[in-house]
């Protein structure tokens, strides 16, 4: 199935790295929700993927039906149950992932900011724009150095290159 680029996406980013088995059982529970997702009685054309064993990805195109407010209100729920279910936290938006070599780690705020000043993360470190609105903007604006991404325009001043 062909996505546009104007398709709307939301991340849910892990606080930990998932296990290899719980990524296999997650894939699972999330193509049923995508496959059974809907906005006013109407299917949504949606997919889920999981990238880094950290990042849990909905989409949505929204050419055959839109994403309303009450299906929104669905994933949203759907996803607070897969934190109770996983024992993870996707729903911090202060909880910023940033990449060291292949992996891909994530920092409380404060520890972000302490990681900043120590110089463990500087401007050409690789971070995450969870922010992102469609699958365009996932694919050329999502993973970016630190001083190309939001990021620096709230933490900047804390950077040591």
């Amino acid at each position: 199935m062909r996505f546009s680029e104007q398709s709307r996406v939301w991340i849910y980013q892990s606080d930990r790295e998932l296990y290899d088995d719980e990524v296999k059982l997650l894939h699972e529970i999330l193509n049923n929700f995508a496959s059974e997702w809907t906005a006013h009685n109407h299917q949504l054309k949606a997919k889920a993927e999981i990238r880094y064993n950290r990042f849990l990805i909905l989409v949505v195109d929204e050419s055959q039906a839109g994403a309303s407010g009450c299906s929104i209100d669905k994933s949203v729920n759907f996803i607070k149950r897969l934190e109770q279910q996983f024992g993870i936290n996707l729903l911090d938006r202060f909880n910023l992932a940033y990449r060291v070599g292949e992996k891909v780690l994530s920092a409380p705020r404060h520890e972000f900011e302490e990681l900043l000043r120590l110089g463990k993360i500087n401007s050409n470190t690789i971070v995450y724009n969870n922010l992102v609105q469609n699958l365009g903007q996932l694919e050329s604006k999502w993973e970016v150095p630190f001083k190309d991404s939001w990021h620096n325009q709230l933490f900047g001043d804390l950077v040591v290159d």
